[in-house]
This record gives structure tokens, sequence and C-alpha cells, in this order.
């Protein structure tokens, strides 16, 4: 007969109520994209109602705001991954002159507080006479963005066994052959994942943006604008969606994994 052990249950609980204080934000805000609107606040509970769903562009500017953010990380995601992963593969393979200190720059974006990270870009562009608008937010976004992709792609090189790049030259693979049909795929799950990171990022990122946005209104920025009076409640459908949209590309991702093992294991 098993006697009940408080040090086996004490991990157990503590993922238990860390989970539930990790999910309980997330389940509030699912839960007021169903509130009825009773006013101009999306506070207290008024009732349930799918309107908000079925009217999802009913908050003013809401869908103009979220379509930015989602424009703005598509282009920060495609640019930094691009640069990040070039650079990535430069840093490990090549050797040159003052490639410590570029690796160590590199890292620079990530130690820097965003508010300093944000406040010296719109500095700089103040002084460049630039305007601010949704091109400055997409220079910002891939200013920081390139630092994460390029941490997690240089781990996927270096992590690559040359010899296989090898076999392909001595098959007469041109080296445009060997990256594309070598090279990339091998690095393709490092490079999905940094860009996975690098869209979070600049979909989630309100600081940086706030500094360098001027009068365009990004998802963050309209939620801090709105949080005063209540966030309404397409803008929690929509947040919503993002949510849920995520879970759904992770569960799919371990469906195909666990496929990928059963087949190995078959073979």
């Amino acid at each position: 007969m098993n006697k009940f052990s408080l040090g086996k249950a004490f991990v157990p609980v503590v993922s238990v109520i860390v989970l539930i204080y990790l999910l309980l934000p997330i389940a509030n805000v699912i839960l007021f994209s169903f509130n009825e609107k009773r006013g101009r606040n999306n506070i207290k509970w008024n009732g349930f109602t799918l309107d908000n769903w079925k009217n999802i562009c009913g908050a003013p500017d809401v869908c103009t705001a979220f379509g930015n953010s989602i424009m703005v990380g598509v282009v920060a995601t495609v640019v930094a991954t691009t640069l990040g992963t070039l650079i990535a593969i430069a840093l490990v393979r090549y050797r040159f002159k003052f490639r410590s200190t570029i690796s160590l720059l590199l890292f620079t974006p990530m130690a820097t507080p965003e508010v300093v990270l944000g406040a010296g870009l719109a500095y700089q562009l103040l002084t460049m006479g630039v305007e601010k608008g949704i091109g400055t937010i997409m220079v910002a976004h891939i200013l920081f963005c390139i630092s994460y992709v390029v941490v997690a792609v240089k781990a996927r090189v270096a992590s690559l066994n040359p010899a296989i790049e090898e076999a392909g030259r001595d098959l007469y693979a041109s080296p445009g052959q060997v990256f594309f049909r070598i090279t990339l795929p091998m690095l393709a799950p490092g490079i999905i994942g940094a860009a996975l990171l690098s869209f979070a990022l600049s979909f989630d990122d309100f600081i940086v943006t706030n500094f360098n946005s001027g009068a365009v209104s990004t998802f963050p920025k309209f939620i801090y604008t709105a949080a005063a009076k209540g966030v309404p409640a397409q803008a929690n459908v929509l947040a919503s969606i993002v949510f849920i949209g995520a879970l759904l590309l992770v569960i799919i991702v371990q469906l195909v994994n666990i496929n990928r093992q059963k087949r190995l294991a078959r073979a």
C-alpha cells in the first residue's frame, strides 16, 4: 500500500498552481471576448454574447492596429531571419578580422533594456530627420530581432556535420546546390524556430514601438491606450484568435514530430 508523501506531492501541486497562474490572464481575455457590450467599457461582466466574434472590427481602429502589427511582424521576421541566418553562418563557418567583436556586439540589443534601445533609435531618427511611421517601426523591430535569430541559428549551424556537405561537393554538386539541398534543409528547424520567435517578439513589442511609431498604432499600443476604460471586447477576440492559433500550431508541430518518430522507429 502506497503511503502519501509530501515530497512527491509538492512538485505536481506547485506545477498546477504555476500553470493556473500563467493561464488565468489568458482565460480572462477569452472570457471577456464574449462579454456583452454596455456603455464604453469592458471591465465588468454584463452577460454572454457572440456579437463580438461576429463583428470583430466593431471597435474603432482595432482591426487597423491589428493589421499593422501583423504587417510589421511579417516584414521584420522575413528581413531579420534572412540577415540573421546569413550572419550566423558567416560567424560559424568563416574566420575574419573582428569576428569575435561582431559576435559580442550582436548580443548588445538583447542585453540592452528596451527603453534605452527605443529611445536611442528614436533620437537617431530625429537627428536624421526621418518621419516616424510604419517604416520606422519595421526598422526598429528588425534591429532587435536580428540578435535573437543569430543566436538561435548559430547554435544550429555549429551542430551540423561538415562531412555531409563535403559528400555533396564530392558528388560534383555546385556551392548553390550544396547550400539549398543540404545545408538549408538541415538548418530549417533552427531557422523556423528563430522566425517564430522574431514574429512573437515583434507582434508583442510595445516599448520600442511607442518610441518610434509616431501616429501609427499597433495592437499593443491600441491595448495600452484602451486599457484605462477596459480593453474592447473585439480586442479580446483578436487576442484570443492569436492565442488559439499559436496553440494549434504547437499541437500540429507536436503531432508531426510524434508521427515522424513513429516512422523512424518502424524503419
